[in-house]
């Protein structure tokens, strides 16, 4: 699968805030931290309360976006992930290379945020199919991931994951 970059990262933000640990005071600050390329600089990363609660239902959006079992569902549950955001698109190359971003520059760490990871998510949904999300299969693992296999037959959000659950399946028939 191939999707362009700035998109394909947006996606990565989106499931990397689906899998974060956002517990309060300092889960989603520090998310916003770890991932602070993704924001215009200067931007402040003091949220309200409000502010911080939303943030973890954008995430918990994200992951019901991925968890659904039909394209209905999906859409029901995109299209709540898109009515949060604000898309201000604007072309840039601030990297050297001429590109696209979701947000303006100036809103505030929330906005930009919800809007990022909507909008990619979104592109992923409606260019190459809702089934490309999934939850990992690995036994107590339930990460969400994206599937970029040619042939979408993704089961594990990770290698290790995947190597965990090869290693305990063989162990298992060796016991039989």
């Amino acid at each position: 699968m191939d999707y362009d970059t700035y998109g394909s990262s947006a996606v990565e933000l989106a499931i990397d805030l689906a899998n974060a640990e956002l517990d309060p005071p300092d889960g989603v600050v520090a998310f916003l931290t770890a991932h602070e390329e993704w924001f215009a600089p200067g931007t402040s990363f003091h949220l309200s309360p409000g502010e911080t609660a939303q943030a973890a239902k954008t995430g918990q959006l994200i992951r019901a976006v991925a968890v659904a079992e039909s394209e209905a569902d999906v859409l029901t549950r995109l299209n709540q992930l898109l009515a949060l955001a604000r898309p201000r698109p604007y072309a840039t190359d601030h990297d050297g290379e001429l590109h696209l971003h979701y947000a303006r520059p100036d809103a505030p760490a929330l906005e930009q945020l919800t809007t990022t990871v909507a909008m990619g998510l979104s592109q992923v949904v409606v260019q190459h199919g809702w089934q490309r999300l999934g939850v990992c299969s690995a036994e107590g693992c339930g990460n969400v991931y994206v599937d970029t296999s040619r042939n979408a037959s993704r089961r594990y959000c990770s290698n290790t994951c995947a190597s965990r659950s090869t290693v305990a399946a063989y162990r298992a028939r060796q016991k039989t």
